[in-house]
């Protein structure tokens, strides 16, 4: 078995974005070699996700939404004692997790028809990063 690892690195222009990366993630496990096997994709901050889902943007407003209900921007959060200000950031993170593992067959991403690989972000402007590590033969 065989590893090969690559940094993607995101500096969002606004504080809550997401970014597509499906094709960043498949020229990567071309480049490894690697034709059966997974890719692992992991944001690297705890304030960020990688997910799997629909590309639609209809469906992106609808997680915005979902996520607000559940985590709210808001000014009381008890992590903000620590004097910052991105409490429902974290929680947002861990409701959409912060990887996924995506496998590999005949070299390339074996995905459904409508699933894509996303990172998204929910306290940016600032330089984060995201492993992609592809494993197998």
């Amino acid at each position: 078995m065989k590893s090969y690892t690559e940094y993607l690195w995101f500096n969002t222009k606004q504080r809550r974005e997401i970014i597509h990366i499906t094709d960043t993630v498949r020229e990567i496990v071309k480049k490894s070699g690697i034709k059966e096997g997974f890719a692992l994709v992991s944001a690297m901050h705890i304030t960020a996700s990688v997910y799997v889902n629909d590309l639609e943007e209809g469906l992106f407003e609808d997680i915005w939404e979902w996520l607000e209900k559940l985590a709210p921007y808001r000014s009381d959060y008890k992590h903000h004692r620590t004097g910052e200000d991105n409490g429902d950031a974290h929680l947002k993170s861990l409701l959409m997790h912060h990887q996924v593992i995506v496998p590999i067959t005949k070299g390339d991403l074996d995905l459904g028809p409508w699933q894509r690989i996303f990172y998204a972000e929910f306290d940016g402007q600032r330089r984060k990063r995201v492993i992609v590590k592809v494993i197998g033969e």
